[in-house]
């Protein structure tokens, strides 16, 4: 997950041709809503053994694609499953990750987490391996769509050097808008990304306010509860977002130890008031953790 402060929005103008050089297709319908009901949860689970019996009990859930499994037995009734594809950094575990770094597709690394480093989307090769290969073996695994994380690096990326890094937002914006004419009826999550949400939410069907009320602080290694502000910073923007996409749904992500219940709870009951689809876990994001029921 994106783990990066909070940044100022910036008018992003779109890369239209490179749709173009995609050879892609327009989407042929609407999507529509992603559930007719509002009363409905949602869960992440980057972990290679996810608790069955959990996990049927969600109707949205996001895993990671790459462990050796069967999903199916993983679907409840009537659910939709996405699969995790980080298109702002790579890890070197990734079976493609020498190649973008042999052809110089890839950055620096991210100083939280080491073993990823920045994908640029400017590059051609970046782009093919993501809409030719990286995608499709998702859905070729049976997922209803895909979850895109760590969008906001290249918004950091840009910010910290605009010269050497200009248009890494917006190449981020055209990849999504790549994806959604290239794969019309998959489902797509995004992570924030929110200096590019303006220019995707009306190609995108859920939006994720990660770390909204409380985080995981890195220096301090413990978790703590955000400011009002804070938190106001991102709700002001997923409610713009669904303002330009009523079908969107905006979904929320805090941080906490499972073990402080009435804590959890509070979060839950936050995000829920102000309209949002919320889930509470830890930063390892390694198994399913039911909402407190006392």
């Amino acid at each position: 997950m994106t783990h990066t402060p909070h940044l100022d929005r910036r008018g992003i103008l779109a890369a239209s041709a490179f749709g173009l050089t995609l050879g892609l297709r327009q989407p042929v319908a609407a999507r529509g809503a992603l559930f007719p009901e509002d009363d409905w949860q949602w869960a992440l689970d980057y972990g290679p053994a996810t608790d069955p019996t959990l996990a049927r009990q969600y109707r949205l859930l996001v895993l990671e694609p790459h462990h050796p499994r069967p999903i199916a037995p993983l679907r409840g009734p009537a659910s939709r499953l996405l699969g995790y594809v980080s298109l702002g950094e790579v890890e070197h575990s990734r079976d493609y990750a020498a190649m973008l770094d042999k052809v110089g597709a890839l950055g620096p690394p991210n100083p939280n987490w080491p073993d990823a480093r920045m994908l640029d989307l400017r590059h051609a090769a970046a782009r093919r391996v993501v809409i030719e290969r990286i995608v499709p073996d998702v859905l070729a695994l049976g997922y209803d769509g895909i979850f895109i994380d760590t969008m906001d690096s290249i918004e950091a990326m840009e910010r910290q050097d605009p010269v050497r890094n200009k248009g890494m937002v917006a190449a981020g914006a055209a990849m999504i808008a790549a994806l959604r004419a290239r794969f019309p009826a998959m489902r797509i999550m995004l992570n924030r990304g929110y200096a590019m949400l303006p220019e995707v939410a009306t190609k995108v069907d859920i939006v994720l306010g990660e770390a909204m009320a409380s985080r995981w602080n890195f220096t301090t290694k413990r978790y703590e509860l955000l400011s009002d502000s804070d938190w106001s910073w991102q709700a002001e923007r997923l409610r713009a977002a669904r303002a330009s996409n009523p079908d969107l749904v905006l979904a929320t992500l805090d941080y906490w130890d499972p073990a402080a219940e009435a804590q959890v709870a509070k979060l839950y009951a936050r995000e829920r008031a102000a309209g949002f689809q919320p889930y509470v876990a830890t930063l390892a994001l390694d198994r399913l953790i039911p909402e407190p029921t006392g």
